[in-house]
């Protein structure tokens, strides 16, 4: 059997992009902006419906980045972010000069804490400063809970940015994730559900907001015969090859939602019986997980790294959970609300193989790990 590298999550080549990539060649449109970003925003625009607008950028973080700029988040502003994340949901918070405040994960979803979320609403209400937005993220494509979190921003007056990176083509209770927030948050890097090989996009309730998100991504140049500029402005429009990719990739999503949660019930079989391994799950059926990663709890932290590397061993790629924010060097100094659930998940959490075109071959393999290092 072969001993080929299997990853973590690696994209799938569709075998409709090359028609949109040599469109784009043939019109000499292989520069940022373009009809294929036009008709990539429209598809988007269709899949989440009409009442939501589609802004095609060159990655979810900037997707978040313009998200607090038109919120408004200025210098000294407070950001409340969950702090079991990748960085990427956090570093635009400092963009902006302003202080990211940290959240707890809960056990259940292991997103968010609601409890601790109204903890520090109040607590930086009462030291006089009111959270600016918040960045709430649909881990490893499992919904963060809704109800809750959006109970206690619209008690608040707080608008959500929410971040759906990993979660494009999961829902809760049958909606969309990128729906729920005042802004949402898709990423189209190499290892999502699809690519666009980099992008993001930013999901907007209006097509002023949609235009004044392009004017910010197309260094804020004005209507003018000569380059003006009154406001900052940042490269972050999409690709018109990019964009090519991602209508290409968009033919196979729900192709690759479906491996994903494959690969789930593959992982739930494998596991079976073995009592020191849970595998996360949904909490029930209001939550449909793309299940992006599929994800393990082990007994300690030793067990994990010994099980990590009992994979590398075998050429099979595994990953410790995130690392929460509030525990990274650049982020220790920002304030932290929790009960330190996020710090216990990532010393006993392992990420496993889940990419769409996981093959049997390298299932038995995986397994093949598995059955020798439990037994």
């Amino acid at each position: 059997m072969s001993n080929k590298r299997i990853y973590l999550s690696l994209s799938q080549e569709s075998g409709f992009e090359q028609k949109y990539i040599q469109k784009a060649f043939k019109s000499n449109w292989i520069t940022s902006g373009g009809p294929n970003v036009d008709e990539f925003e429209n598809e988007l625009q269709d899949y989440f419906g009409k009442k939501k607008f589609i802004a095609a950028l060159n990655s979810g973080t900037s997707a978040i980045h313009i998200a607090l700029i038109l919120l408004g988040v200025k210098d000294g502003d407070e950001v409340i972010c969950q702090t079991m994340t990748f960085s990427a949901s956090a570093n635009p918070i400092l963009y902006q000069n302003a202080i990211p405040l940290f959240i707890d994960s809960e056990s259940e979803t292991w997103n968010i804490c609601p409890e601790n979320l109204e903890i520090a609403i109040k607590d930086r209400i009462k030291k006089g400063k009111k959270p600016k937005a918040i960045i709430a993220v649909h881990l490893y494509g499992t919904p963060y809970k809704v109800d809750e979190v959006h109970a206690i921003a619209d008690q608040y007056g707080i608008p959500i940015i929410e971040d759906s990176a990993e979660a494009f083509g999961s829902t809760y209770k049958g909606k969309k994730c990128g729906k729920f927030g005042d802004f949402g948050i898709i990423s189209f890097n190499g290892n999502k559900i699809i690519t666009t090989s980099s992008g993001g996009a930013l999901i907007v309730n209006s097509k002023e907001e949609k235009n004044k998100a392009i004017f910010y991504a197309t260094q804020s140049k004005e209507k003018a015969v000569h380059y003006q500029h009154s406001e900052l402005g940042y490269n972050y429009r999409m690709s018109n090859i990019c964009a090519g990719i991602g209508l290409g990739q968009l033919k196979i999503l729900e192709h690759n939602i479906l491996s994903r949660r494959n690969n789930h019930l593959f992982y739930k079989e494998a596991f079976k019986g073995i009592n020191d391994v849970e595998l996360f799950d949904n909490l029930n059926e209001d939550f449909f997980s793309n299940y992006w990663l599929n994800t393990i709890l082990l007994k300690t932290k030793e067990q994990r790294e010994n099980f990590r590397i009992a994979f590398e061993e075998a050429n099979i790629e595994s990953r410790p959970l995130w690392k929460p924010m509030h525990l990274q060097p650049l982020f220790k100094r920002y304030p932290y609300y929790g009960n330190n659930i996020a710090e216990r998940l990532f010393e006993r959490g392992l990420c496993l193989p889940s990419g769409s075109n996981l093959k049997q071959q390298d299932k038995i393999r995986i397994k093949e790990v598995i059955f020798n290092f439990f037994n």
